[in-house]
């Protein structure tokens, strides 16, 4: 059977791929103490290797004792935050009080639950108090999976920074070292130091840090700057 050539100057049709998604860069990280909680995160907002801009905080005060973290697809933040901001919103107007911190967690995890068939393109960490006073911090996956543990770091250095805090924090493949509970001041330089090596790195964060520290007396914040280029 004869083949079927095509016409001079025809070319075969190409398969377009359309992404909605797009990685607008940033990390975060956070660590639980006995009585506190700090959480972090760079200012610079990229495409590619554009900078739209150098200081935008990806820290997001949900209440006096409670901090969202958010980077990845910034359109998807900012709709995962309004959403979130309006529900508590709700839950406050009904029950004439600030939700806690692990009722944030369990809500958190079901948005992003109900949107699994179409996640939300976001690394989400939440710090705070919880109903003990003790420090928590929450790390999600884009379908909602949670968990609760003292130290994690998201975004686009989470795998440069999570083996640093793994050793700092966790002081996991150290030999005769005693496990004691984290100092704020020793939290704060930790975040300050990995935020540091991650600007060295890795292109997509930068510019500087914003730090959040969560207590009993309320939510404290810092600035630090970074490197620029």
């Amino acid at each position: 059977m004869a083949m079927i050539e095509p016409f001079a100057g025809h070319t075969p049709m190409q398969a377009q791929r359309f992404s909605p998604y797009s990685d607008n860069g940033g990390t975060i990280v956070a660590i639980a103490g006995e009585d506190f909680a700090v959480i972090g995160s760079d200012t610079r907002l990229t495409v590619g290797y554009a900078i739209n801009t150098r200081e935008q905080s990806k820290l997001f005060r949900l209440s006096d004792k409670t901090v969202l973290a958010s980077c990845g697809c910034w359109c998807d933040v900012l709709t995962l935050t309004r959403v979130l901001n309006a529900r508590l919103q709700m839950y406050n107007h009904e029950h004439q009080k600030e939700m806690n911190t692990p009722a944030v967690a369990q809500l958190l995890s079901t948005m992003l639950y109900y949107k699994r068939f179409f996640p939300y393109y976001v690394s989400n960490l939440l710090a705070g108090l919880d109903a003990d006073g003790k420090g928590a911090v929450y790390h999600y996956d884009p379908v909602g999976h949670y968990e609760r543990n003292q130290y994690y770091a998201g975004g686009s250095s989470s795998a440069l920074l999570q083996p640093f805090l793994d050793n700092q924090v966790g002081k996991k493949n150290m030999n005769g070292v005693v496990q004691e509970p984290i100092s704020r001041e020793r939290a704060v330089a930790i975040v300050k130091d990995a935020f540091i090596s991650a600007a060295e790195r890795e292109i997509h964060t930068g510019d500087a840090i914003i730090i959040n520290i969560i207590d009993k007396t309320g939510v404290k914040e810092e600035r630090f700057s970074l490197r620029k280029d």
